[in-house]
C-alpha cells in the first residue's frame, strides 16, 4: 500500500459505494480523511469504523450542488486538520433514462451535483492547496484544463474513469443486463469499490507526483474489446 502518512484528504460523495471505499483505503494508507455526503447518519458510522481501525476522520454534512455548503464544508476540513492535501471528488447522481427522454429537471439535478458540484469543489480546494503548495488529486472533471493551469504549483490534477463497478448505481441493473455487460469485459467481471479506490490511493500518492492530467480507466479492458 501506498504511504499517504500525515496527508490530508477529503471525499465528496462518501456515504456509499467508491466513495466510500475510498476513504476506507485512504485511511488505510495514513491520511487523515474528511468524509463528505449528504447523509450524516452513514457518514458517523463510516467515521466509527474509520477510527476504530486506528484511522483519523471526520464527517462533513454536505450537498456538493450548494455552493454555500461546499464552502462551509471545505472551511469546516480546514479548522479540524488545518490543510488539505487530496481532494476526491467523487459526489454523482444518476437518472435513469435516454437523453432525449430525460425531464429538464433530472438533467438540472444531474448537472448541478455531477459537474457543478465537481466545480464547486475544485475552487475551494486549489485556494487551499495553492496557499499549502502541495496536493494530490484524483478529479473526475476538468481534469486536464486544470492540471495545466496549476501545473506550476506542484499540484497535480488527475481522473480515475470507473467501468461497470459493483455499487448502489448499479445493483438497480437486473441479472441478465449484468451478465450481458460481463461479456463486454475482458475480465469477465464487474469491478469493485476497492478497485477504484485502489486507483485513487495510488494517484493521491507521492510515487505518482510526475504523473498530470492523466485520466486512468478502471473497467477491466472493456474498451479493449
Amino acid at each position: 500500500m501506498f504511504s499517504l502518512k500525515d496527508k490530508v484528504a477529503l471525499v465528496t460523495g462518501a456515504s456509499q459505494g467508491i466513495g466510500r471505499d475510498t476513504a476506507l483505503a485512504l485511511a488505510e494508507a495514513g491520511a487523515k480523511v474528511a468524509v463528505a455526503a449528504r447523509s450524516e447518519e452513514k457518514l458517523t458510522a463510516l467515521v466509527k469504523e474509520i477510527v476504530a481501525a486506528g484511522g483519523e476522520a471526520f464527517a462533513v454534512k454536505m450537498d456538493v450542488a450548494d455552493a454555500e455548503q461546499v464552502k462551509a464544508g471545505f472551511k469546516q476540513v480546514l479548522d479540524k486538520f488545518g490543510r488539505l492535501d487530496i481532494l476526491v471528488n467523487n459526489a454523482a447522481i444518476t437518472r435513469d433514462g435516454l437523453a432525449l427522454r430525460m425531464k429538464q429537471d433530472d438533467w438540472e439535478a444531474v448537472i448541478r451535483t455531477n459537474l457543478t458540484g465537481a466545480h464547486l469543489c475544485i475552487q475551494q480546494a486549489l485556494g487551499t492547496m495553492m496557499r499549502a503548495r502541495a496536493a494530490k488529486g484524483g478529479l473526475i472533471g476538468l481534469t486536464k484544463a486544470i492540471a495545466i493551469e496549476i501545473s506550476s504549483r506542484n499540484i497535480t490534477v488527475n481522473a480515475v474513469a470507473p467501468g461497470f463497478i459493483e455499487s448502489p448505481m448499479t445493483d438497480v441493473l437486473g441479472d441478465k443486463v449484468k451478465e450481458e455487460l460481463k461479456t463486454r469485459i475482458p475480465l469477465g467481471r464487474m469491478g469493485s469499490a476497492r478497485d477504484v479506490a485502489a486507483a485513487i490511493v495510488f494517484l493521491a500518492s507521492d510515487e505518482a507526483g510526475y504523473i498530470t492530467g492523466h485520466v486512468l480507466d478502471v473497467n477491466g479492458g472493456m474498451y479493449l474489446a
